[in-house]
C-alpha cells in the first residue's frame, strides 16, 4: 500500500508520451502517439456509430456490419482481409459497443502501411451481398443465443439495462433483439455502411514504435483518396433527470438469487460539473471496486447472506451512463432478495449522511489511478483509451490530465454526488429469482 500511496504524485509529474493529431481533407482524424519501449505499433479504426444510434427494428445492424465487413471487398476475399494479417504475425480483431464499431491489428511496425490498406479498402469498397448476409445473421442468432440467452447474468443484465435506460436509446442490446435479427436485409446494411463509415465519422488512432513522419505519408496514399461523404450525426442518449423507481422480477436458470441496481448518472459529456463524475468513478471505488470496498469488507467479506458482490461505472458514454451494483447472494438465507436490498441501501446512505475519510479517499483514488496507469503498459489500451475520448466526442488530451482531475476530489464532493444521484428516483432494481426445477 505504500508503494501504491506514492504513485499518485509521480504519475502527476510524468510527462505524457508524444502526441500528434491530424486530420485528413476528406475528415478522418488521426492520432499518432510514439511508445518505443517494443518493437509493435497498433493501428485502431473507430467509427461513431453503435447500438445507441439504432432505431426501433434496426437492433443488431451495427454488429452485423461489423461481420459483414470480412465478406469480402474490392481487394479481397471473404476472410482474406484478417488471413493476411495474420500471415504477417499480427494480432487483429473488431467489435461493436454502444457509441462506436472498431478495427484493430498489432503487428511489426513494417507492416503498418498493409493494416492500412486493407482497412481502407473494407470501410469503402465491402461488398455487403444479400446471400453472404444470410448465412452471416444465423452465426449472429447462434453468437446471441450462447452469449445472452444462454447466460443467465447476461440476460439479466440486458433486461436490467433495456428498464434503467427508460428514456434514451441505450436499451438497445448491442447484439441485437432477436426478432430484428431475423429480418434485418442488405438493403438496411448498405444504407448503413454508407451513411456511417464515412471519413469523417472516423478516428484512426496508432501507437507504438513509430513517428510521425512515418505514419503521416501512410495515412495520407490510403485513406487520403477517400471520397469525401455525409454523415448521419451520432445519437446523444440522455436520461430523464428523476425518471422514479423501477423493479424487475426475473426467474431465470441460475443457482443462486441474485439482485441488481443500476443508477442513472451521468457521463462525461453529459455531466454539469465534470468533477461530479471522478467522484461517481471513486465512489466506484469506495463501494465495490477493491478488495478493501465497503460492499465487499463490510458484505462479501462479513455476512453469510452475500457470496459476491462488485460495482461497476462507465463515465466514457456519448450520453448518460449507469453505476451499477451486482450482489450474488447464498442460497440458504429466507428470502435473500429484500434483506440484500436493504442491507445495500444502508451503505449508500451512510455515504449521503457523511463523507467518507480523508484516508478511505486516497486510498480509493490512488487505487483507480494506478489501474488507469498500468493499463497504459499496453500500446492496445492505450489507442482503445484514446479512440474512446474521441469518439465520444472529447479530446483526447483528457487521458493525461485524468489523474490531476482525480486528485481535486474531496470527500465533500463523494457525499454530495452520493446524495445527487444514488436515489431511489434513479434506481432501477431487478430481482432474480431461481427458475422453478433448475438445480
Amino acid at each position: 500500500m505504500l508503494l501504491l500511496l506514492c504513485l499518485a504524485p509521480l504519475i502527476s509529474l510524468a510527462a505524457p508520451p508524444a502526441t500528434h493529431s491530424f486530420t485528413l481533407d476528406n475528415g478522418l482524424k488521426v492520432l499518432v502517439r510514439e511508445d518505443h519501449r517494443a518493437p509493435l505499433v497498433t493501428s485502431q479504426l473507430w467509427f461513431r456509430v453503435g447500438s445507441a444510434d439504432e432505431s426501433p427494428g434496426q437492433s443488431g445492424i451495427s454488429h452485423a456490419l461489423e461481420h459483414m465487413l470480412y465478406k469480402g471487398s474490392s481487394k479481397t476475399c471473404a476472410g482474406e482481409a484478417a488471413a493476411i494479417l495474420q500471415t504477417l504475425g499480427a494480432r487483429e480483431n473488431a467489435f461493436t459497443h454502444k457509441d462506436a464499431t472498431a478495427y484493430y491489428q498489432t503487428l511489426a511496425p513494417r507492416y503498418l502501411g498493409v493494416a492500412f490498406e486493407l482497412m481502407a479498402d473494407l470501410m469503402s469498397t465491402a461488398y455487403l451481398r444479400s446471400e453472404d448476409l444470410i448465412a452471416e445473421m444465423a452465426v449472429i442468432r447462434e453468437e446471441r443465443r450462447w452469449r445472452t440467452d444462454d447466460d443467465a447474468h447476461h440476460l439479466a443484465f440486458e433486461r436490467l439495462t433495456a428498464v434503467a435506460h427508460l428514456a434514451n436509446s441505450y436499451q438497445t442490446p448491442i447484439l441485437g433483439w432477436t426478432h430484428d435479427l431475423h429480418r434485418l436485409n442488405a438493403d438496411a446494411l448498405r444504407h448503413w455502411y454508407e451513411s456511417r463509415y464515412a471519413p469523417g465519422n472516423a478516428t484512426l488512432v496508432v501507437v507504438g514504435a513509430v513517428t510521425l513522419d512515418q505514419v503521416k505519408p501512410l495515412v495520407q496514399r490510403y485513406f487520403g483518396h477517400l471520397a469525401t461523404r455525409s454523415v448521419t450525426p451520432p445519437v446523444q442518449p440522455m436520461e430523464l433527470a428523476q425518471p422514479g423507481e423501477r423493479k424487475l422480477t426475473l426467474h431465470l436458470p441460475i443457482h443462486t438469487p441474485l439482485i441488481m441496481m443500476a443508477f442513472n448518472v451521468p457521463g462525461l459529456t453529459t455531466a454539469e460539473n465534470r468533477r461530479s463524475v471522478h467522484a461517481l468513478r471513486l465512489i466506484d471505488m469506495l463501494l465495490g471496486g477493491a478488495h478493501s470496498a465497503r460492499l465487499q469488507k463490510r458484505l462479501q467479506y462479513a455476512e453469510p447472506l452475500f457470496s459476491e458482490i462488485s460495482t461497476s461505472y462507465d463515465h466514457l458514454t456519448r450520453g448518460d451512463s449507469l453505476l451499477l451494483l451486482t450482489s450474488e447472494l447464498a442460497s440458504t438465507h429466507t428470502d435473500p432478495l429484500d434483506a440484500a436490498q436493504t442491507r445495500i441501501w444502508q451503505l449508500i446512505e451512510e455515504l449521503h449522511a457523511q463523507p467518507p475519510t480523508v484516508e478511505e479517499l486516497e486510498r480509493a483514488r490512488t487505487q483507480l489511478i494506478a489501474r488507469q496507469i498500468y493499463a497504459r503498459d499496453s500500446i492496445v489500451e492505450q489507442a482503445h483509451q484514446l479512440a474512446t475520448l474521441e469518439s465520444i466526442g472529447l479530446p483526447w488530451q483528457m487521458l493525461d490530465q485524468d489523474a490531476d482531475e482525480l486528485a481535486q476530489v474531496t470527500p465533500a464532493d463523494i457525499q454530495q454526488a452520493a446524495a445527487t444521484f444514488l436515489t431511489r428516483e434513479r434506481l432501477t432494481v431487478a430481482q432474480v429469482f431461481k427458475e422453478a426445477g433448475h438445480e
